[in-house]
C-alpha cells in the first residue's frame, strides 16, 4: 500500500506543478489531488497516524517525508532512502518524483516525452529534419527572443519545434526575474525567494536547479525579460534536455576510438554500433538518479538488443550501491546482455564485452 501510495502522490506533485502555481492550493482541489488526499487520509487513519488536513500540507509531507518513511515504507530495493517527492529548497517535484511517477505501466511523464518524439518523428520522418529538431529541443530548454538573432538559428527548425515551448511559469520566477542554472541550462529557484546578487556571495547561495547534481562554481545566470522567453515542456527538459550531454559524451567516446554506430529510430537516446559480428550491440544513455527504476525500465522495454551498454553520468555510477541496485533490480537472464557504464568507461567496457564474446565462441 505504501509504495503505491508514494508513485501515486508523485503523479499528483508532477500533474499539479503543470496545472497550476505552487504557492496556492484553490479549493475545489483537482480531481487526481483530492483523490489522493483522500487515499493519504485513509491510510494515515489505517495505521494510526494523524492525516493530512489540506493539500498544502500534503504537499509539505511530500518536501519532507522521504521514501522509506515508515508511512510509505518503499523499498530500498525500489527507491532510495531518503528520496522526497518535493525538493526542499526549489519546492518543485524532484528528479526522483518525476521517475517514480513514470514507473507502471502508462510510463508517466517519462511516456509523455516518448509520445511527443515520436509524433515528431512521424512527421518529419527519421532523416536528419527529425534529428535536426531533436537536437534543438535537447540544447534549447530555454529559448529567448535575443537567440532567434543568432547566426546559428534556423527559422524552420523552430517552426517545426516551437509548439513544445510556453511562457514561463509564475512558480519559476523569483521577483519578475528568471534564474536558470549554467551547468544543465534548467530553471533554478534560491531558498530564500530573493534572487541572488552578482559576485561570489551569489556562487554560495543555497539555490536548486531541475538537474539537482549540477556544481555550484558559479552562479545562476539572471534573465530579467522573462516575457521574451520561452521553455521547453517539462517532460522533454527531464528527458530529453538532462541526459544530452552524457549523449554527446558518449558519441564523442566512440568517434574517438573510430567505432561507427548509428542512430536508431524512436524517442530513445539509442544507438547501434557496427561491424560487432553476429551480435548486435546497442548503447542507450540516460541520466536518472533511481538506479532499480532504471532497471524495471529497460527490463520493460523489450526488445533488447544481444548486448546493450547503459551509458549514465559518472558521478550517479560511482555512488555507492547505484550499479548494485541496477544489477539486483534486473531479471538474471539479462544481467549479461545489459551493462551499466560511463561515457569514460565506455569504450574499454565494450572492448572487455567483445573480449567476452570471443573467448565464449
Amino acid at each position: 500500500m505504501g509504495s503505491e501510495l508514494f508513485r501515486e502522490l508523485a503523479r499528483m506533485v508532477a500533474a499539479l506543478a503543470e496545472v497550476q502555481g505552487l504557492r496556492s492550493f484553490a479549493l475545489p482541489y483537482p480531481g487526481l489531488a483530492q483523490r489522493a488526499l483522500d487515499r493519504m487520509v485513509m491510510h494515515c487513519l489505517d495505521v494510526g497516524e494523524t492525516p493530512p488536513r489540506s493539500l498544502p500540507e500534503l504537499w509539505e509531507w511530500c518536501r519532507a517525508r522521504p521514501a522509506d518513511d515508515p508511512l510509505f515504507a518503499v523499498p530500498a530495493s525500489l527507491v532510495t532512502p531518503g528520496a522526497t517527492l518535493v525538493h526542499p529548497v526549489g519546492r518543485m517535484p524532484t528528479r526522483s518524483c518525476l521517475e517514480v511517477a513514470s514507473h507502471g505501466p502508462d510510463g508517466g511523464v517519462a511516456a509523455d516525452a516518448r509520445t511527443l518524439l515520436s509524433d515528431l518523428e512521424v512527421r518529419y520522418g527519421t532523416g536528419e529534419r527529425y534529428r535536426q529538431c531533436r537536437r534543438f529541443l535537447a540544447r534549447h530548454p530555454v529559448v529567448r527572443q535575443r537567440d532567434r538573432f543568432g547566426s546559428d538559428w534556423s527559422k524552420a527548425v523552430w517552426s517545426r519545434v516551437k509548439e513544445f515551448y510556453g511562457p514561463l511559469p509564475e512558480s519559476l520566477l523569483v521577483d519578475s526575474v528568471f534564474l536558470r542554472c549554467p551547468s544543465c541550462g534548467l530553471p533554478a529557484l534560491p531558498r530564500d525567494g530573493a534572487v541572488p546578487v552578482s559576485g561570489p556571495s551569489a556562487t554560495d547561495a543555497d539555490i536548486w536547479c531541475e538537474g539537482e547534481e549540477c556544481p555550484r562554481d558559479d552562479p545562476p545566470d539572471l534573465i530579467r525579460d522573462p516575457d521574451q522567453t520561452w521553455i521547453l515542456r517539462r517532460s522533454l527538459r527531464t528527458f530529453l534536455a538532462l541526459p544530452h550531454r552524457i549523449e554527446e559524451a558518449a558519441r564523442d567516446a566512440l568517434d574517438r576510438a573510430g567505432i561507427e554506430h548509428e542512430a536508431l529510430s524512436g524517442p530513445l537516446s539509442a544507438y547501434r554500433l557496427r561491424d560487432t559480428g553476429p551480435e548486435i550491440v546497442d548503447i542507450q544513455v540516460y541520466d536518472r538518479l533511481q538506479p532499480a527504476l532504471l532497471a524495471v525500465h529497460l527490463t520493460d522495454s523489450a526488445p533488447l538488443a544481444d548486448r546493450t551498454l547503459v551509458v549514465v553520468p559518472a558521478v550517479l555510477a560511482g555512488r555507492d550501491g547505484y550499479r548494485e541496485a541496477f544489477t539486483d533490480a534486473l531479471p538474471a537472464l539479462l544481467r549479461d546482455r545489459l551493462v551499466l557504464t560511463t561515457p569514460v568507461d565506455l569504450v574499454p567496457d565494450l572492448g572487455r564485452a567483445r573480449k567476452e564474446e570471443n573467448d565464449d565462441a
